[in-house]
Order: C-alpha cells, then sequence, then structure tokens
C-alpha cells in the first residue's frame, strides 16, 4: 500500500496527499477520556444545524479513536455517543505490566476490532474516493519521527481487494488506530509490518501525541516565516482536555508522577500549538475556529474512564456545538488573562460603529 501513509514532516508528500478542492478542515487532539467532550461537540454541531463535510479531518490519540466515525458523518453519532458514555476502564485496559508498559490493552485492541466494521471502512473509501481525506497520526519510535497515515487510502485497499489483501488493509487501520492511542509506558507500543525497497521490518508506533497534541500540517509549514497558506477554507481546532492547571497532592508513587508530569506537559504543548495554528490560520487568510472544554467544568471523576464523568464532558460539549457559538475565534487565554473571544463577540464587533476607531 504505498499511498497508505508518509512521514509528519516531509512537506512535498502531505501537499500530494490533499484533496484538489479547498474546504473545511477539522484537527481532532489528544485527551484520554476527555475525549468524551469532543464526541459531545461535534454530536451537538450535528443537532443545531452546523456541521460541515470537512475536507480533512485529523485525529491524534484520544482524537484519532473518533475521527474515523466523525470523518464518515452523522449517522455514526448514536455510535460516538455510545462509545463515550458507556464505555469504562476495563473496556480499555488491564492492569497488569506486559514488559513494555504498565498496563495491558488488548481490551481496546477488541473494542477497535468490534467497532471498526468493514461497513464503516466502505463508507470511508466512498468519503476519500469523493475528495476528503482522513489523516491519523502515530510516532514511528525507532525513526523518531511522526508518521501521517492515509486512512482514506487504507480503507479503499480494504474495500477494492476482498478478504485477501483487503483483510491486511483492515487489520492495518486497527493497528493505526491502537497506535495512535498507545501512551509509551502506560500502554503497549504497536509492532507494524513494512516493507520497503524488498525489505521487511517490524516498526514500533506509540501515540501520535509525543509528537505533538494535533495535527494541521507538516512543522516547517506551520512555521510562521514559512510563507505556506493552509488550502482550507477554515481551519477548526477541537481540544479533548482542559487546558487550566488543577491543583492537586500528588501521590509518591511512580504512576502518579508520570501522570501528572505528562499531563502538565500536555496543557503546555496544547498552548503553544494553539498558537501556532491560529498565526498560521491568519498567515493563510483563513477563520480560525477552537472549541476546548470550558473552564468551569468541574464534574468528579472517580478514576480512569469514569462513566459518569465522560457522560458529564459529553453533554457539554453536546451543549456547546450545539450553541449559536460553539467556536471560539482565538486560543483561549491564560488564567487571569481577558476573555475568550467568540464568533458571537465577532460580529457584535463587526456591528459596533467604533470597534475599529
Amino acid at each position: 500500500m504505498p499511498d497508505a501513509r508518509f512521514y509528519a514532516d516531509q512537506t512535498s508528500a502531505f501537499k500530494d496527499a490533499l484533496p484538489k478542492q479547498p474546504g473545511p478542515w477539522l484537527a481532532l487532539s489528544t485527551g484520554g477520556a476527555d475525549g468524551a467532550f469532543g464526541a459531545g461537540f461535534v454530536t451537538g454541531l450535528s443537532a443545531g444545524g452546523h456541521r460541515p463535510d470537512y475536507t480533512v479531518v485529523t485525529g491524534v490519540s484520544a482524537g484519532a479513536l473518533m475521527a474515523p466515525f466523525i470523518f464518515a458523518g452523522p449517522k455514526y453519532d448514536p455510535l460516538l455517543q455510545a462509545l463515550y458514555t458507556k464505555t469504562s476502564a476495563p473496556d480499555i485496559f488491564e492492569v497488569g505490566a506486559t514488559g513494555e508498559s504498565f498496563l495491558d490493552t488488548w481490551p481496546l485492541r477488541d473494542l477497535i476490532k468490534k467497532e471498526i466494521t468493514p461497513e464503516l471502512l466502505a463508507d470511508i473509501a466512498a468519503a476519500y474516493t469523493g475528495g476528503r481525506r482522513l489523516f491519523i497520526i502515530t510516532t514511528d519510535l525507532d525513526a523518531e519521527r511522526s508518521v501521517v497515515w492515509n486512512m482514506g487510502a487504507i480503507a479503499v485497499h480494504a474495500a477494492d481487494h476482498g478478504r485477501g489483501h483487503g483483510g491486511a488493509a483492515l487489520d492495518l487501520f486497527r493497528s493505526v488506530l491502537l497506535a495512535s492511542g498507545s501512551i509509551p509506558g502506560a500502554f503497549p507500543p504497536v509492532q507494524i509490518d513494512v516493507e520497503g525497497n524488498g525489505k521487511h521490518f517490524t516498526e514500533m508506533h506509540v501515540d501520535g501525541g509525543v509528537g505533538g497534541q494535533f495535527f494541521v500540517a507538516p512543522a516547517p509549514l506551520m512555521e510562521s516565516t514559512s510563507g505556506y497558506k493552509i488550502p482550507a477554507s477554515a481551519l477548526y481546532v477541537v481540544i479533548n482536555s482542559g487546558l487550566k492547571p488543577d491543583f492537586q497532592v500528588v501521590e509518591r508513587s511512580t504512576p502518579a508522577i508520570l501522570a501528572q508530569s505528562v499531563g502538565m506537559a500536555v496543557k503546555v504543548d496544547l498552548r503553544l500549538m494553539l498558537d501556532r495554528a491560529y498565526i498560521a490560520a491568519k498567515n493563510s487568510g483563513i477563520p480560525f475556529n477552537v472549541a476546548t472544554i470550558p473552564p468551569d467544568f468541574n464534574a468528579p471523576s472517580r478514576g480512569a474512564f469514569d462513566p459518569d464523568y465522560m457522560k458529564a464532558l459529553f453533554r457539554t460539549g453536546y451543549e456547546l456545538g450545539k450553541s449559536a457559538a460553539p467556536f471560539a475565534s482565538a486560543p483561549p487565554p491564560y488564567p487571569g488573562q481577558s476573555t475568550i473571544p467568540s464568533k458571537a463577540d465577532d460580529r457584535a464587533q463587526s456591528n459596533d460603529p467604533g470597534a475599529n476607531k
């Protein structure tokens, strides 16, 4: 499957993989159980009647796991809701070290196998043939490079080749999703068999978030001095993670210290990436839109993948997505700074005769 992927820093390969026509792009971020926000938000967009057929959808980690259903269209909203309101920790992992991780993710592998069906891939293949693109990001630890998987192209292979090569394509599709959410140390890496220049090799792939919390375009093209124009009509980013610091006394144990440290690093990285995406959109002359978990959301969580917590977060995302102004037009401010501008604020300002004075 030579068209199945490219490295995330290969600018020419990225440009070649893009749709021929511009349209709205959607980037879905990392977030773990907080992916319930993004799932609820996009479902709310459907209910509010303002969800386009995104020309490009990208997903990293938690964003990767929801991206296929979002890309395939609103008819998968009920399944998306069920996955993010009824799933619990035993559906994701089993406690017990594997030699490569603290936890074993065979339950998540089985869940992906159950929900990523040939019928879903047929819908994704049809969208790809129609000119839309679904990109999922993993991290190739051997190469120390992020990999962009062209999931629509893989789906076409699955649809065109039946149980032979098509079965391999379906297996690859599922493996990529599992790999994109495989947090190093916590979850075991995913081994992917590849062939190049007549040689066979097994690559070790882990969470796409290692190389960035969401993906819009290769880093060289996102630099403020690159001059690259994102070929989209608008850029939308959904952040499946809280951004404000939350004080809590950290237990003096290796897992707790790692979890708190990674969580803090993710928030810092998200803010830096949002700023870069905002500048790239402005330099490209396209609208920037971002949705984040409201800072006043404070539902308690009883642990990893708590269904009650995820239901509350899904409802929060749903109500925001269904609202008249679901997106903000700039990255959220740091705590204590000015309020987030929204599309409603933009419209009000444009109607204010003194707004530009």
